[in-house]
């Protein structure tokens, strides 16, 4: 793919590398290229970050067909800069796009247009411990029409954001409200893809929680409203009596999160039983009385890890490992954030340096 490049003629200042949080600076440019049902797509280019111009009767707007991925570039001790399982998110966003019916980026050139765009804001990048650049690809529709179809042209987006370390006051367990009430995804549905009508239909579920004290939501199943899927913006994990018990991602309802893959590889490789299938909250919540639940964690490209302290669902509360981060949540935690940044050997070739 050939990408043109139209530099910025006035560079931002740079944010104080401590203070970063997450999402608040953007780079100085973006990658864009657009699709049309005629041509396919056409003008790769990586030029000035700027607003976009749409028209008020866009597709987006009023029909919501759009996509996002979420991914990181990470700067090594030695100064280098690493990606981390780029293709898996090319795939992902294939999958999403497919059942959205938009048109999808082939996966060369989708990690192309990442590499070349943070080559040419590498100096983003930023030199911090456990601070990264975060990478937002997305992707929404452009025709200006009302209508309930595909749409005829898309346009494909790449921002950068230096974010800062997710917890910078270490691994401190969450507070989880388990949702019995409203429904996060059905069979059929759009809960496997990364899109924003997902999101936005979680956020009173967000709210519930927080109102009551607590962080996160633990999402049910939408058929049963019975077992266990995912936590808010991750995935979910439990170790239970020594195994760890996961929601299966076949069954369309639950994000396929890199992450998730990758700890799961790693805790095979440490000789865990996995079990990938339903595990009902009842259960759940008895193994959190009778003491067999050791440790709750989220996964996800934000946090890497969020360990859980307490779960309520309905009246029922359990404490989990004495509101302490547990030792496996740690070491998890300590082995990919040292394979991102360099810092332990990627033994399964998840990373790969910049040129």
């Amino acid at each position: 793919m050939e990408i043109r490049i139209e530099k910025a003629a006035n560079l931002k200042e740079k944010p104080d590398e401590t203070k970063l949080g997450f999402g608040k600076y953007f780079t100085d440019h973006m990658f864009v290229m657009d699709w049309y049902r005629d041509k396919g797509w056409t003008d790769a280019r990586i030029v000035p970050y700027g607003p976009i111009s749409m028209e008020p009767s866009g597709v987006v707007l009023h029909y919501a067909q759009e996509t996002f991925e979420g991914l990181k570039a990470y700067r090594t001790d030695e100064g280098k800069i690493q990606l981390f399982r780029p293709d898996m998110n090319a795939k992902r966003m294939q999958r999403s796009n497919e059942r959205l019916c938009m048109p999808t980026v082939p996966v060369e050139d989708f990690v192309q247009a990442v590499e070349e765009l943070v080559k040419v804001e590498q100096d983003w990048v930023p030199h911090e411990k456990d601070t990264s650049l975060y990478i937002r690809p997305f992707m929404f529709s452009t025709e200006a029409s009302l209508g309930v179809h595909m749409a005829d042209s898309y346009c494909f987006i790449i921002i950068l954001s230096p974010v800062g370390a997710y917890y910078p006051t270490g691994l401190d367990p969450v507070k989880i409200l388990v949702e019995d009430e409203l429904v996060r995804a059905v069979k059929g549905g759009t809960g496997f893809t990364k899109c924003g009508g997902n999101y936005a239909g979680s956020i009173l579920g967000q709210i519930k929680a927080e109102e009551k004290g607590y962080t996160q939501v633990l999402w049910l199943d939408g058929e049963e409203r019975k077992y266990v899927e995912e936590v808010g913006t991750m995935n979910i994990m439990f170790k239970i009596d020594g195994e760890i018990y996961t929601a299966a991602i076949d069954n369309g309802t639950v994000l396929a999160g890199v992450t998730r893959d990758s700890m799961l590889t790693i805790l095979r490789d440490w000789g865990y039983t996995i079990h990938e299938g339903r595990l009902s909250v009842d259960d759940l919540m008895k193994a959190g009385h009778d003491g067999t639940l050791e440790e709750v964690f989220g996964t996800g490209t934000a946090a890497v890890v969020s360990p859980v302290g307490e779960l309520r669902y309905k009246d029922d509360v359990v404490q989990i490992g004495d509101g302490k981060t547990g030792e496996l949540t740690q070491k998890l935690y300590d082995t990919l954030t040292g394979i991102q940044w360099g810092r332990i050997e990627d033994k399964y070739g998840w990373t790969y340096t910049l040129d």
